[in-house]
């Protein structure tokens, strides 16, 4: 079993610990380690087994991430796992044979999935995933009709946390696997709120290939076809859309096109509280962050619309990891644009913490920007745009 090293993780145990107000010996106990073993790991005497780290880890209630000593670690065990997940989906149409758990268990899991991935915790997903994805296809197919909608939808959510890790770190042709079997399933759950997420969802597909223009014009399909805006959550399925359709247009460059969907997603968004409607962040404060991604994807004539905002403005700490990271990777490319390097390396280096496993600059923020923004790669700052999966 590999250790982590000394170097670091003693001190990161120590400060989560620290800030949840716990003992080293209460601590100890709710990790189910002895109180000996924990000091010497603080104190840096001894490393730490992978699964010492993990059984704190859950004590403290955070990611396994958050502990290494070498975040790159982190990176690379989720990268090693990501095959998993491949295998897992390959036979969804022809699962096995072994058992599947009660529906409000499996209903469960994947709440919790949809926890990891709000909160960018990308290990957690990719331990887990793989095993529950094929338990929901066993689920699926054996479920009674009346039944079947609902563990559909419960496919296409763990779908989406799976994607969201795939995404994130460049596997680009295994995350539009994934979006493929989530519009597949909701097709057999027959919900027109879930086509809007996998609508959204989808335009993961048009930014990794920079195919901004067949983008916008999906999602305004999607916007046609919406259900109407009615109840709390049809409108935050909408407004979502509107969102990613400003964000992409921005990318397309169709200035007219990304202010007009950003109005109604703003318009929207004034209408409900933020909170996250069928797995999507949406409200106000998720519509601000847009705003700022927006003025970054349409170049320098409108970057000095995404500091205004930022002068303003912060994101509030209850907003998902996933969105609040967004809007300090995104500032920063503002920053730098604007010839303020070390603006955007204080922004950079604030949201590591706010998601752990997003944490590596692009090349875009190392270096000079050009006529434009090069879009953010997928996978390398972990949203293009901000909080693709959130």
């Amino acid at each position: 079993m590999s250790s982590a090293p000394h170097g670091g993780i003693g001190r990161r145990i120590a400060y989560h610990r620290s800030v949840t107000r716990l003992t080293q010996q209460q601590l100890a106990d709710a990790a189910d380690i002895h109180v000996g073993t924990l000091r010497k790991i603080e104190r840096g005497a001894r490393g730490a087994s992978d699964g010492v780290v993990e059984s704190i880890a859950a004590a403290l209630g955070i990611d396994p991430s958050l502990l290494l000593a070498d975040r790159a670690q982190a990176s690379s065990r989720i990268k090693a796992a990501i095959p998993a997940l491949s295998a897992a989906i390959a036979a969804y149409d022809v699962p096995d044979d072994a058992p599947v758990r009660a529906l409000p268990l499996l209903q469960g899991a994947v709440a919790e999935a949809v926890t990891w991935r709000l909160a960018a915790q990308y290990v957690q997903i990719t331990r887990h995933a793989p095993s529950l994805l094929a338990e929901l296809f066993r689920a699926l197919q054996a479920a009674p009709p009346r039944h079947q909608p609902d563990v559909a939808r419960l496919v296409a959510s763990a779908c989406r946390s799976a994607d969201a890790v795939a995404y994130k770190f460049g596997a680009h042709d295994l995350s539009a696997r994934l979006i493929d079997l989530m519009r597949w399933a909701a097709r057999q759950a027959d919900d027109s709120l879930l086509d809007s997420v996998v609508a959204y969802v989808r335009t993961e597909t048009f930014f990794a290939a920079r195919a901004h223009e067949h983008g916008l014009r999906a999602l305004e399909v999607a916007l046609d076809s919406a259900a109407s805006p009615g109840s709390t959550a049809s409108i935050a399925a909408r407004g979502a859309l509107h969102m990613r359709a400003a964000v992409i247009a921005g990318r397309a460059g169709d200035v007219d096109s990304a202010h007009t969907h950003l109005a109604e997603a703003r318009r929207l968004g004034d209408q409900v509280p933020e909170a996250v409607y069928g797995g999507t962040a949406f409200g106000p404060s998720s519509v601000r962050i847009h705003e700022v991604s927006v003025a970054v994807s349409l170049g320098s004539e409108h970057v000095h619309s995404a500091l205004e905002v930022a002068r303003e403005w912060a994101p509030p700490p209850e907003l998902p990891a996933e969105r609040r990271s967004g809007f300090y990777i995104e500032l920063a490319r503002a920053q730098l644009w604007s010839g303020l390097p070390d603006d955007a390396f204080e922004s950079l280096r604030g949201f590591g913490g706010r998601a752990p496993q997003c944490h590596s600059p692009s090349p875009q923020a190392r270096s000079a920007p050009t006529a434009r923004p090069e879009p953010l790669k997928p996978g390398v700052w972990g949203a293009a745009p901000p909080n693709v999966t959130a």
